[in-house]
């Protein structure tokens, strides 16, 4: 038999490590994984009256209602920063953790016919996700970039400091957060599909104990016995940060930037784990 093994190139069992991403197998696929990445950014407004405009529209307007409720009505204070670019910087960051989430957070069920005729490696299916919202999160990141240049020729004191290095590690981080919790969710509801009707809801909360539309600093001074609930959050870290390194304003300690980073590592690993032990048997329940 161990001679006959030889022979095979690929060998299916229901037997795996614990943690098993199998980084050889997702780059056999590759060409798999660049089509569903294709098909994600081409098709979900193929035959819209707008198109890709979509990509733009939710945050500008998500930024517009902010700044007239938080900053106009409440009355939120902003610094010195305009309370639009303010909102602004902040939905582009939250924008691509949600998508991420959202996209990941029901991967089995939404993939279930699929997953039962043919195989290839199931994280694929997250992974797809993950990078097709990068090319969304770059759309919105050039509108950040043409507004934020606008303000700055409006002579706001605004501008970029050398944490900006740091740019790509808080992206893999609100990656690695969207994915560890996506992927923990789609294992969940294969027996508890209640949870995916709870997704929309528990993600508009969480988007509010983030600090998106308001500073930590407003947290702090006005509700010092909650404060925990914000700061120790580590979507709040990455807000914060993201504002900090783009507009010089918010809260950034390295503690702060550790325990996020190491946070988001973790929880990656454990939907990892999850997901690796739901897609032996999800095919039974879903």
């Amino acid at each position: 038999m161990s001679e006959a093994n030889k022979d095979w190139l690929y060998e299916i069992t229901p037997k795996r490590k614990l943690i098993d991403l199998n980084f050889q197998e997702i780059w056999r696929y590759r060409d798999l994984l660049i089509l569903f990445v294709k098909r994600d950014i081409v098709t979900v407004y193929k035959q819209t009256i707008l198109g890709p405009l979509w990509f733009l529209i939710q945050p500008l307007f998500t930024s517009v209602i902010f700044t007239l409720v938080f900053n106009n009505i409440a009355s939120i204070p902003t610094g010195n920063i305009p309370p639009f670019l303010f909102n602004l910087t902040g939905i582009t960051a939250w924008n691509y953790f949600s998508q991420c989430l959202s996209g990941t957070s029901n991967t089995f069920s939404a993939n279930a016919g699929i997953f039962g005729k043919v195989y290839f490696p199931r994280v694929i299916m997250p992974l797809k996700t993950v990078i097709s919202n990068l090319f969304k999160f770059g759309i919105q990141l050039i509108i950040l970039i043409v507004f934020y240049i606008y303000y700055l020729f409006q002579d706001f004191d605004i501008s970029p400091n050398l944490n900006l290095v740091l740019f790509p590690i808080y992206v893999l981080m609100m990656a690695f957060l969207g994915l560890g919790a996506g992927m923990t969710i789609s294992a969940l509801t294969t027996k508890y599909r209640d949870l995916s009707v709870l997704m929309g809801f528990a993600t508009t909360l969480l988007m509010y104990i983030s600090a998106v539309p308001y500073p930590l600093s407003q947290v702090e001074s006005k509700m010092p016995d909650w404060v925990w609930l914000v700061k120790y959050n580590p979507l709040t870290q990455i807000i914060e940060g993201f504002r900090y390194m783009i507009l010089d304003t918010g809260t950034f300690t390295f503690t702060g930037f550790i325990y996020t980073l190491s946070l988001s590592f973790l929880l990656f690993l454990f939907g990892l784990i999850v997901f690796n032990k739901t897609e032996k048997n999800f095919i039974d329940t879903v």
